[in-house]
């Protein structure tokens, strides 16, 4: 085998370890003259995994879709998500710049007479159709679906679709157990997962929601931890997710221990999965609680709101070894130590809860956990509430990865939409770009300096003439590491609904090493 050829095998393996599921193609030939060293080069196909929105008769849901545009993409591909029961593969000549998808994927957003996505998503004769399809980068699309019948979704997308491709869903829920504002964003799917912040106590009902896009069954264990180490479970060993199906599993049905604050540890003992909590509250509303980064000696919680009443950090290290995290808050003006809160101690294999309070008092803030020497490692969530007590509305903010690159938010709206962005260890510049609405409106880019240790609720760019919702996309163009969330809000009858999203990097680039590079090494 020539070192060209390992070159490119080199370069596709890093690309599926990091993606779960993606290639990339070779370099034109100029590309080998413009490159030093390696190169960087779009990814070429993904998938996305969205969980069921609600079991609620009155959540109105909205899914949406993005690509934003890649400069060295593919002129052709599509993106596609369709309902998990009812995966098939997109249609030969589907290409996503053809004018008829277009008309397809925006349907739902230009179609007067009210024939909308939901039916796409809700429709049992309508199934094969795609829920969302793209018609060209920059610009999303989104598609309703009304009650508990809106489905899980799987979708891949390739060519120039791929490289960004982000989907989110949006769910209001009128009354009852988790009323309020809940969104996730659709991630890859994985093999192992974290999730602290869950419960099984009575005030909650949690649900662990897998979601396998694959055409060969999946085997799931879930393990819980509460305060006192592993609970035990009764039927947590040992699921079956069917091929291209999602499966909610209650978590207060695994145990019969209650406890307010619990670990989720999932983990895929064959295929893979997608996975995300929801946690719905009686009082206090609900939304989902997305996976927490890798353990780490060192974490980020991005994106605090300002107005939060209550912010309570849950934390877990997997190991034995027991550990003091410092904590601190990464303000508009600096690191600062929380007063009273300046180290918290965790228990090896223990859940561990703490009370920060109004941690933020009225400005931007985001947790910066540190352990000594960042030998132990450690996951991370905090719940926040916003509102006074009778009137509260709740949300999640896990440990998060930084925007190496580029990443994006979906379903932003001129009012109600905030960005904040850290740099807890350095300076950084960041290019934030307002994507077309999906009923209309001009892109707007601008650019914003973050200083070292502080987090800035920035003022982003709104589309020139925006009509429905759009994207946006944070790049980091110099310093870092970056790190970012967006948050929605509304309010409903006097409750102030949120949800909050953290945004990790899109992997849609990968390096690929230089063809002429010496890699006979790997002949050994």
């Amino acid at each position: 085998m020539n070192r060209t050829t390992l070159s490119l095998i080199a370069g596709a393996t890093a690309l599926a370890a990091v993606t779960g599921f993606a290639a990339v193609s070779a370099p034109d030939p100029g590309a080998a003259e413009r490159r030093t060293g390696a190169a960087t080069l779009p990814v070429e196909r993904t998938g996305l995994l969205c969980p069921r929105p609600s079991t609620s008769d009155l959540a109105e849901t909205t899914y949406t879709s993005f690509t934003p545009v890649t400069e060295g993409a593919d002129d052709k591909g599509t993106a596609v998500l369709r309902s998990a029961a009812q995966q098939s593969a997109p249609d030969e000549d589907a290409e996503g710049g053809d004018e008829k998808d277009g008309e397809k994927a925006g349907k739902d957003e230009n179609d007067e007479k009210g024939e909308k996505g939901d039916k796409d998503a809700t429709e049992g004769d309508q199934a094969d159709k795609p829920v969302l399809q793209l018609a060209e980068p920059g610009k999303p699309v989104t598609a309703e679906a009304d009650g508990a019948d809106a489905p899980a979704l799987v979708g891949t997308a390739d060519g120039r679709f791929a490289s960004g491709w982000t989907a989110q869903q949006t769910t209001e829920v009128a009354a009852g157990t988790g009323r309020g504002l809940q969104g996730v964003a659709c991630s890859a799917a994985d093999t192992q997962f974290w999730f602290p912040g869950a419960s099984t106590d009575d005030s909650r009902t949690d649900y662990i929601h897998l979601t396998n896009p694959d055409d060969s069954a999946a085997v799931v264990d879930v393990e819980l931890y509460g305060k006192d180490g592993e609970l035990k479970t009764t039927v947590g060993e040992g699921i079956t997710v069917k091929p291209r199906s999602a499966e909610p599993v209650l978590l207060s049905t695994l145990t019969a221990e209650k406890q307010t604050d619990v670990t989720v540890h999932v983990v895929v003992r064959s295929g893979r999965v997608g996975a995300a909590v929801q946690a719905l509250d009686d009082e206090t509303g609900g939304d989902w609680l997305p996976a927490s980064a890798d353990p780490s000696g060192r974490l980020v919680l991005p994106g605090i709101p300002k107005d939060a009443t209550a912010v309570r950090l849950v934390a877990f290290t997997p190991g034995d070894a027991d550990v003091d995290l410092k904590v601190r808050l990464a303000a508009p003006s600096g690191l600062i130590t929380p007063a009273g809160n300046e180290t918290l101690h965790l228990k090896g294999g223990m859940t561990a809860a703490f009370d920060l309070g109004e941690l933020t008092r009225g400005e931007a803030g985001s947790l910066v956990l540190t352990a000594p020497d960042g030998s132990v490692p450690v996951v991370a969530a905090v719940r926040v509430l916003r509102g006074e007590e009778g009137k509260q509305e709740s949300a999640f903010i896990p440990a998060a990865r930084p925007v190496e690159t580029r990443a994006t938010a979906l379903d932003n709206t001129a009012k109600g939409t905030t960005l904040s962005v850290t740099a807890p260890e350095g300076g950084a510049e960041i290019r934030v770009t307002a994507s077309a609405g999906t009923k209309g409106g001009t892109p707007q880019t601008k650019t914003y300096s973050i200083k070292s240790g502080t987090t800035q609720d920035i003022e982003a760019p709104v589309p020139a003439g925006l009509k429905g919702s759009y994207a946006l996309t944070v790049e980091t163009r110099s310093g870092g590491p970056v790190y970012a969330s967006r948050t929605l809000a509304s309010t409903e009858g006097g409750v102030p609904y949120f949800t909050v999203q953290a945004l990790p990097d899109d992997r849609g680039m990968v390096a690929v090493p230089d063809a002429s590079e010496d890699l006979s090494v790997l002949q050994r």
